[in-house]
């Protein structure tokens, strides 16, 4: 005979409370949705700009390039233009996602508390999270970075001490 085992669910130790939200801690949130807000835009624009800049960078250094022929960095930065683009691009894909997230996140908030509505407030929350997750996760790369750029010169100096007969 098969037993058929249900999961049961084991009542809570202690009765959790709702979180309520009183009217100071309101005000905070109020108070950061407008800076956060300024931010996201500032973002935005910026993001724009970069945007045009990036585009842009290709025909300014093949411009550069026509103008000083017999400048090699000028030749050396046209050779470059396209994978200086891309990398610029991504850049600005990257910043565009912290615009966005610290933009919705007082959006939501925003009208969170002034509908009263705890489920924008979390929403809003949800997004200021996933903004502290982008910006952890992209400190870690650049610390991985710097670490493997110190490691780096390490060997390289190391090499060149030995290759100088030091």
């Amino acid at each position: 005979m098969d037993v058929i085992e249900t999961p049961e669910k084991l009542p809570e130790p202690f009765p959790q409370p709702e979180i309520v939200l009183t009217k100071e801690a309101q005000y905070y949130l109020a108070t950061a949705t407008k800076w956060a807000t300024f931010l996201g835009i500032l973002g935005f624009i910026f993001c724009g700009l970069f945007l045009i800049f990036s585009l842009s960078f290709g025909a300014i250094v093949s411009q550069m390039a026509k103008f000083m022929p017999y400048n090699p960095a000028t030749a050396m930065m046209a050779g470059m233009g396209g994978g200086v683009i891309v990398f610029s691009l991504l850049i600005d894909l990257l910043y565009f996602f912290f615009a966005l997230y610290i933009y919705q996140f007082a959006t939501k908030v925003k009208a969170g508390i002034k509908f009263q509505d705890s489920a924008l407030i979390t929403k809003g929350l949800e997004k200021l999270k996933s903004f502290f997750k982008l910006w952890g996760i992209v400190t870690i790369v650049i610390i991985a970075i710097y670490i493997l750029s110190f490691i780096g010169v390490i060997i390289f100096a190391a090499t060149m001490k030995s290759a100088a007969g030091f």
